[in-house]
């Protein structure tokens, strides 16, 4: 036991006396290894797992399928809002023969020619729904026959719809008094000019509109409207 405390006493560099020993880190700094021995860290352990190639990537139908599943539903809901949008700024109507308009009656109907200068006496200034939706009066002449014009019934002046006064057989405006002769043409203000014009024209039997662009033969003018 007295040697074993001498051992233990003695410098590392005491203890290398003889050739073949051997001084242990452990022996010169027990204090440290002890406590060094006492520390534990928890292990953390990674196992990597393969996964299939056919469970990863989907085939090119699944993708396909993918595809046109979510263009439909991308598709869909943008036509519903596009075509009432674009349908926005195609006049009613349009389509017809020349690139006219057939006008409609009060209910909507479209106009028959035959049928129209039937129910329609001589002299007869009746509202139709013409060119662009513009409210157009159809002339009856005196031989029952129907007029080659239509006279657009908006004002001049502020926009208003004129209405045709046939006791007065004038075109007289309710909003601020502007007075058109029979033909449409101004004469009285403050509306500066005459009413529009529109060729009125028959085409399988219905009464077809069509825009006007040559001289106003009311006035010998070109049109302001065209």
């Amino acid at each position: 036991m007295a040697s074993s405390s001498t051992i233990f006493g003695a410098s590392p560099s005491q203890l290398c006396f003889a050739k073949n020993c051997v001084v242990s880190r452990s022996l010169a700094n027990p204090t440290r290894t002890n406590s060094l021995k006492k520390v534990s860290h928890p292990r953390i352990r990674c196992q990597a797992t393969s996964v299939p190639a056919d469970d990863r990537v989907p085939d090119m139908e699944k993708r396909q399928l993918m595809n046109l599943l979510l263009l439909g539903a991308i598709s869909l809901p943008t036509a519903i809002m596009v075509v009432p949008y674009a349908a926005f700024f195609v006049p009613p109507g349009s389509g017809g023969a020349g690139g006219g308009t057939i006008a409609k009656d009060a209910l909507g109907n479209d106009v028959l020619a035959n049928v129209w200068v039937k129910n329609h006496g001589p002299g007869d200034r009746t509202l139709t729904q013409g060119l662009k939706g513009d409210p157009t009066y159809l002339v009856i002449e005196k031989d029952r026959t129907l007029a080659p014009y239509g006279i657009n019934a908006v004002c001049t002046h502020l926009g208003c719809v004129v209405p045709w006064n046939a006791a007065e057989n004038k075109f007289i405006c309710p909003c601020h008094g502007s007075q058109y002769n029979n033909q449409g043409t101004v004469v009285r203000g403050p509306a500066p000019l005459s009413l529009a014009l529109v060729h009125v024209d028959v085409d399988d039997g219905k009464v077809l509109f069509v825009p006007w662009v040559e001289t106003d033969f009311r006035t010998g003018e070109a049109p302001w409207w065209a």
